[in-house]
């Protein structure tokens, strides 16, 4: 599995746009370890999102979803600090993960 980043709605320049996009993913790539986690492991998140919502209570999930969700939020937390944090010229720039 592969994926793509991209990111929308942002002021900034094309070479600016793919340097963003470019540090977002060595952030989750270095988060979770490997670039070739990050498709698996969102994908399992995901399912884990349309099952039990957004903020699923602690209790109804296994420790594996446990896992997979805590592991996926914090390389979510760490790839958007990357890519938008430090740029306050890209304001309220969005970004979407697609698995290929």
């Amino acid at each position: 599995m592969s994926y793509t980043v991209t990111l929308y709605e942002a002021d900034v320049s094309p070479e600016e746009r793919s340097l963003a996009q470019q540090r977002f993913r060595q952030a989750l790539e270095a988060t979770l370890g490997d670039g070739a986690l990050v498709a698996p492991v969102y994908a399992a998140y995901l399912r884990i999102v349309a099952t039990y919502g957004e903020a699923p209570e602690p209790d109804t999930l296994t420790d594996a979803e446990q896992a997979i969700f805590d592991q996926w939020r914090a390389a979510e937390t760490a790839a958007v600090s990357a890519a938008f944090g430090p740029n306050r010229y890209m304001g309220d720039a969005m970004y979407e993960i697609a698995i290929a």
